[in-house]
């Protein structure tokens, strides 16, 4: 049969055979080879065997000689010119396409789908859908073809409306049957957000293939449905490895990298699939964020002996997993060896957080130094390096250095620059870093914006703090909220802190643990004892937080610096749990403003308990022995410190002039400027006493006359500081000093005189808070 049937095979049979049976071995020359044998033989005229030569052309790649075939084609059919329209559309070549597409004398579901193939297959799918669209108004019928592709662009567009209509017609024309149309339906919804229609379809499938159960798996791994995801997974008779992907990047997408390890392991021990590059990165992801060094090398082992050629993402992993797992230096091998051409984002960032949390920045910047064109990440993460470590500068100057030669600075980098500028409570450079985001569109940021709100109040500008937080009403978060709450509060505003966080509960905006301390600080600043109890109760009975320490030191604050010392100590014994420092620490500053010594010996002896070697807590006790006239107390307290080598802390106060921080301490002898600052202090020293201004000669905690007093007072750091401001800025500057300790009362009585003689506002922020000085008389109300 098969002898008659090739004696009787026509010449235009032959040849068709022949280039049908080259496009299945993917031989591309055959068709130029085949077409001259067709013009010498005179059968160039037979649309059946020019069709075929057409369509090797166009399938072999070879378009032009398509093109140039279909014009010289002397008879065409619908099948020839759905051949090069489909050829142009799948090269995206749409400009050819939709003049061909228009040329059609007539158009079936074929040239309609070809269309919708190439706009899917381009990423266009507005336009797949608009085309789909005008075919089914031009009463063409989909085909199955046609629907897996159009629900394709539904799902990559997550167009869920468009995508139910589209069902619809795949139920009128009974097309759900089709396994890849159901799966393609799967995927729509899956991608949509519409899980309960997904699995809604998945449970009417009569036939599913693998494809099916890992659109499901993927589904409920994607939404942190692990359970299901497993449940689904089990029930699988075949699994392949997006099944095992699926599994394994769920759990660690959701921070069970335990399970993921696990699964993992099942995988290489129970099935026949091998890993691939995403189970691969999956897995060391799992192992980085475990800092499982040990199984990160078992996988290592594997990769080297099971995998040929390694990939950029497998080689990501790796160098992040050693990086977070403490094995730096095999990470910096597989840099330095070249194993990666391509560092990306995660990689170079856990490098650079390696290096970092180990408080190596000069390696960090070793390997930052030598990245041939490092992206806004790893400039980031280096910034982000040197804030972290405390090396404030160092991240201004490299910030500088990114404008100069980097790529544009993100909102992660200027929110990391915001924070050491708020570090450095340097306005000038917090303004610079502010007009770069103005320039980049980065201000509208909420962690650009929320970081803008803590650098103006950090570096005493309560009102560009304020400008900013009523300029970005339409993205507050809670941090926003929260941290303009914080900023009114340090700055002495309790009522208006108060006001903002009622506005905010009016607005059901949720108070956090953090956004309690600012009220409850507010209050603590304010005097505001009942409203202070009452947001105290509000934050256990209605939102359900749990007091920290840091709450309960605020209480106690609240009711020492109100002077219900009694209270505050009973308060501190019903405590549920252990009071710390901070806490003993409030009651013994209450015990010094009120001068009572018993309960001072008290809270000293519990706060050295907890630390012995705390300074703060010998230094309060000889105040208050101080300021009770018990100086020989005082002595043998200073005595005590020195015996046990406690060192005092060193009041220092500095300001920023010119882009330069000056640092001045108690007597100060070493700045350059000393004598003129001396003279300066003098003068004013001098003037605010005609005032009225009375030296707090008590505020000296040593037995000495009352001369040597007033001379040392006016020598405090924080007076030397705004001595010098005033000497190297224009009249009417603000001045803004920083303060390492609390303002002592002679400090706060004379920088009062202070603002009134030179008719300047001075900003004073010490360790608790912000002090504006202005017209004679301090934002705190005197009451700090």
């Amino acid at each position: 049969m098969s002898l008659i049937s090739t004696t009787l095979q026509t010449p235009s049979d032959f040849y068709a055979s022949i280039l049908q049976k080259s496009l299945k071995t993917k031989d591309q020359f055959t068709a130029k080879s085949v077409h001259a044998q067709i013009i010498k033989s005179g059968l160039h005229l037979g649309v059946f065997l020019m069709n075929n030569l057409l369509n090797s052309y166009a399938k072999s790649g070879f378009i032009s000689d398509a093109d140039k075939l279909f014009d010289e084609m002397p008879i065409r059919n619908t099948f020839s010119w759905n051949t090069i329209l489909s050829a142009y559309a799948k090269q995206g070549k749409f400009d050819r396409a939709r003049i061909i597409f228009q040329e059609m004398p007539e158009r079936d579901s074929v040239s309609w789908t070809s269309m919708i193939v190439g706009y899917n297959q381009m990423g266009q799918f507005e336009k797949a859908i608009s085309m789909f669209l005008e075919m089914v108004s031009d009463g063409i019928s989909p085909t199955q073809f046609t629907f897996t592709n159009i629900l394709a662009s539904c799902a990559s567009l997550e167009a869920l409306n468009v995508g139910k209509k589209v069902h619809s017609f795949v139920v009128k024309l009974g097309l759900g049957g089709y396994v890849s149309v159901a799966n393609s339906l799967l995927n729509m919804y899956s991608k949509s957000g519409e899980p309960n229609t997904a699995k809604a379809v998945f449970d009417r499938m009569t036939i599913r293939s693998v494809s099916s159960w890992n659109t499901m798996i993927t589904l409920y791994a994607r939404s942190g449905r692990l359970d299901l995801a497993l449940a689904q997974f089990e029930q699988m008779s075949e699994r392949d490895v997006v099944s095992w992907n699926a599994m394994i990047a769920g759990y660690n997408q959701h921070g069970l990298d335990i399970e993921a390890v696990s699964v993992f392991a099942k995988m290489l021990k129970e099935s026949n699939v091998r890993p691939d590059k995403f189970s691969l990165a999956s897995v060391l992801s799992a192992c980085a964020n475990l800092e499982m060094l040990k199984p990160g090398k078992e996988i290592h082992a594997h990769i080297i002996r099971t995998v040929t050629n390694i990939s950029e993402t497998v080689s990501n992993a790796l160098i992040s997993m050693y990086s977070k797992s403490g094995g730096l230096g095999i990470a910096r091998k597989i840099v330095d060896r070249g194993m990666v051409s391509n560092l990306n984002v995660i990689s170079v960032t856990a490098l650079l957080d390696g290096y970092v949390k180990i408080g190596d920045v000069k390696l960090a910047k070793d390997f930052f130094d030598s990245l041939d064109d490092p992206d806004v990440v790893a400039w980031t993460a280096m910034i982000v390096g040197y804030v972290q470590n405390g090396f404030n500068s160092d991240a201004i100057e490299l910030f500088r250095s990114l404008l100069k030669y980097g790529p544009k600075p993100n909102n992660f980098t200027l929110s990391a620059m915001l924070s050491a500028c708020s570090s450095l409570a340097s306005l000038n450079h917090g303004k610079q870093i502010h007009a770069s985001a103005l320039r980049s569109g980065e201000e509208s940021s909420v962690s650009v914006t929320n970081a803008l709100i803590a650098m103006y109040a950090k570096a005493g500008s309560i009102e560009n703090a304020k400008r900013v937080f009523s300029q970005v009403s339409w993205i507050r978060d809670n941090v926003s909220w929260t941290s303009m709450i914080i900023a009114l509060a340090q700055h002495g505003l309790g009522l208006e802190a108060i006001k903002l966080f009622e506005e905010m509960l009016a607005l059901r905006i949720r108070p956090d643990h953090i956004t309690y301390v600012g009220v409850l600080s507010a209050c603590t600043h304010a005097g505001l004892v009942e409203e202070g109890q009452n947001y105290f109760g509000l934050m256990q009975n209605v939102h359900k937080i749990v007091p920290t320490l840091s709450h309960y030191a605020c209480m106690i604050d609240l009711l020492g610096r109100t002077g219900l010392l009694k209270e505050a100590l009973e308060f501190i014994e019903k405590m549920p749990i252990e009071p710390d420092v901070i806490a003993w620490g409030s009651l013994l500053s209450a015990c010094r403003a009120n001068k009572n010594v018993e309960l001072a010996e008290i809270a000293a002896s519990r706060l050295l308990e907890i630390d012995p070697g705390n300074s703060g807590a010998y230094a309060a006790l000889a105040n208050v022995y101080s300021v009770c006239g018990r100086y020989e107390d005082n002595a043998n307290i200073r005595k005590l410190m020195k015996d046990r080598g406690v060192k005092k802390d060193r009041g220092v106060s500095w300001l920023e002039i010119n882009k330069t921080n000056h640092v001045f301490g108690v007597e100060d002898a070493l700045h350059p400027q000393r004598d003129a600052i001396y003279k300066k202090m003098a003068e004013l020293w001098k003037e605010i006493k005609k005032l009225g201004f009375v030296p707090d000669t008590k505020a000296v905690l040593h037995d000495l006359d009352e001369e040597l007093k007033d001379e040392i007072l006016s020598h405090h750091s924080e007076k030397l500081a705004i001595a010098f401001g005033l000497m190297s800025t224009p009249e009417k500057t603000t001045l803004r000093i920083i303060k390492n300790l609390r303002v002592c009362n002679d400090c706060h009585s004379a920088i009062k005189y202070i603002s009134k003689l030179v008719q300047r506002e001075i900003v004073v922020r010490d360790v608790t808070r912000f002090h504006h000085f202005k017209d004679g008389s301090c934002s705190c109300g005197d009451y700090w």
